[in-house]
């Protein structure tokens, strides 16, 4: 799989807090819990989006996380480029440095074009479409176990 742990974990909690009301704070406890995160690398992770400001924190008794704005304008690119950076869909499917259309690696011409279909789907992709299909994965005790059997990362 291309993404990372992280941007996996940070897609799932995005479309959480994507079905919460949005004027309210969720504790990285409640979403830990729901989504079966360890609190401790959930909480790195929501400090990235914070910071890329995917995301909005606040402090205190009552504090937690939510979406710095509207589902609908949040795209899973936005989450994968703010967690796993842009190299994910740009670099050499082989990791080769120096790899483009001068200097092409093994794998170029095949990975160019599907590194081009990759990204137009999740520039199109909301976090507000996801959350909208109300996976029954995303909540399953079983869910990096079910990940771990796939070859791709399942939307529907």
């Amino acid at each position: 799989m291309l993404l990372t742990k992280s941007c996996i974990y940070a897609l799932r909690s995005s479309v959480y807090l994507a079905n919460q009301e949005a004027e309210c704070y969720v504790t990285i406890k409640e979403l830990s819990d729901e989504l079966k995160i360890s609190f401790h690398f959930l909480t790195k992770v929501l400090q990235q989006l914070t910071k890329q400001e995917i995301l909005k924190s606040y402090q205190g008794p009552n504090g937690g996380v939510k979406l710095a704005k509207d589902a609908s304008e949040i795209t899973f690119l936005d989450i994968v480029q703010s967690v796993d950076g842009s190299h994910v869909i740009s670099e050499c499917a082989l990791g080769l440095p120096g790899c483009g259309e001068l200097a092409p690696c093994p794998l170029h011409e095949h990975w160019s074009g599907l590194k081009t279909g990759l990204k137009d789907m999740m520039e199109s992709v909301t976090i507000a479409e996801l959350a909208a299909k109300r996976n029954i994965h995303l909540h399953s005790e079983n869910a990096d176990e079910a990940r771990k059997k796939q070859d791709f990362f399942e939307i529907n």
